[in-house]
């Protein structure tokens, strides 16, 4: 029996089976752009939301110590405005440490609401974009 030969395709050489994927076409590399351009817009996602979730933690950082220092001064209040915000101002400081400031402290009598008004810097470079600020009142 003899072999049909006009069924078979010829086996390509060792070298025509090494070289065959690397021919160039318009798109070569189009991957290698794409991935690299795609990372980079992941990780500018991923700062811009770590950015975000601090200047929210931030945020309620500054909200828990307006509360705190309001029923500190409201707690106090009979005592005096002075002893009132100093109060206020001890327990601003305890909470937030340097990074936290009590700005505004009113007392308007024994018996009467207190306001209070806290601002705190965020930390690392955050903290050159301004403050976080909360009021918060308390009272009988």
């Amino acid at each position: 029996m003899r072999a049909r030969s006009c069924c078979r395709t010829p086996d390509p050489g060792p070298h025509q089976r090494t070289t065959r994927h690397l021919r160039r076409t318009p798109d070569s590399g189009s991957a290698s752009v794409l991935v690299l351009s795609l990372s980079a817009v992941l990780a500018l996602v991923a700062t811009v939301a770590v950015a975000l979730a601090a200047v929210a933690v931030t945020r309620h950082r500054a909200a828990s110590a307006a509360d705190l220092a309001a029923l500190a001064a409201s707690d106090l209040s009979d005592r005096g405005a002075g002893a009132a915000c100093a109060a206020a101002a001890r327990i601003v400081s305890s909470a937030l440490g340097p990074t936290g400031e009590l700005t505004r402290c009113q007392v308007a009598g024994p018996g009467e609401p207190v306001e209070v008004e806290v601002r705190v810097r965020p930390g690392g470079r955050l903290g050159t974009f301004g403050r976080a600020t909360a009021t918060a009142r308390a009272g009988p």
